[in-house]
């Protein structure tokens, strides 16, 4: 762990608020800049080791402006065997893969053409398709063609990377929706709202499974959705990213000062 990171340790949390415990472990950080460069050391641990494992590793990322600076750094992490990265998405929207929206285009902008990950190891989420359930059907079957699978039949990856949006959301788990419900899927296609495309993403159960789960946040916009995470009560209906507390794996949060709801000083 470099010098500049610093643990807020869930007895901590639990003394001061009462109501509170974070599952696994959160490291708060000054700024985004070391938020990003601590994500990237980590996964790139995380994924080292599961080759060293397995000779393989799989890889979920998501989406949106928090991880991609993150994303960039991982290209340049030394000692990643990207051919054996297995890269696949936690969500996708439902545009073109060169459209300006589509996390397909970002990733491959800042890691995977940096890092020269073989196009045969990249599984793009086909989100764009205009059947969205056969290809939520396909990509799970894609996935546990890839993935290896546990006892209980769902595939777990070893490395899934998330993010929280400020209405609790994670991955395309929106509040309000059935999605957060469905456990016989591990891809769901998610129907367009208004002002909202259509999406693919994986669900609970298949989130749930991952070995190494790492979630990002960003400012101070996050600090209402991570307190309803981090309630020791709350509705998954009303906070989606609350999936996170149910994870087999290990869960690293890596957040900024702002998100955390902490001062300058503290």
């Amino acid at each position: 762990m470099s010098g500049f990171a610093s643990e807020w340790r869930a007895a901590k949390v639990t003394h001061e608020m009462n109501t509170q415990v974070v599952p696994g472990q959160l490291i708060v950080l000054r700024e985004a800049g070391q938020v990003a460069q601590q994500a990237a050391a980590l996964v790139g641990r995380a994924l080292q080791a599961a080759i060293s494992l397995r000779g393989y590793a799989t890889l979920a990322l998501s989406g949106g402006n928090t991880p991609r600076a993150a994303y960039a750094l991982l290209a340049t992490e030394p000692g990643i065997e990207w051919a054996s990265v297995r890269v696949f998405w936690v969500d996708e929207r439902a545009v073109p893969p060169d459209d300006d929206r589509s996390n397909y285009r970002w990733a491959k902008a800042t890691l995977l053409d940096a890092a020269r990950v073989p196009e045969r190891q990249v599984h793009r989420m086909p989100a764009e398709r205009t059947d969205g359930d056969q290809a939520a059907r396909e990509y799970e079957l894609l996935l546990r063609s890839q993935t290896q699978t546990g006892d209980d039949g769902i595939p777990a990856l070893d490395v899934v990377v998330l993010g929280v949006g400020d209405d609790g959301h994670t991955a395309s788990l929106f509040p309000g929706e059935p999605s957060v419900d469905v456990v016989h899927r591990l891809v769901l296609a998610v129907p367009a709202r208004a002002g909202r495309e259509g999406r693919l993403t994986l669900t609970v159960p298949a989130i749930q499974h991952g070995r190494s789960v790492f979630v990002l946040a960003l400012g101070a916009g996050k600090i209402q959705a991570l307190r309803r995470v981090w309630d020791i009560q709350g509705d998954l209906h009303e906070t989606p990213a609350r999936l996170v507390r149910g994870c087999r794996g290990s869960i690293t949060w890596l957040v900024d000062r702002a998100a955390a709801g902490l001062t300058a000083n503290e």
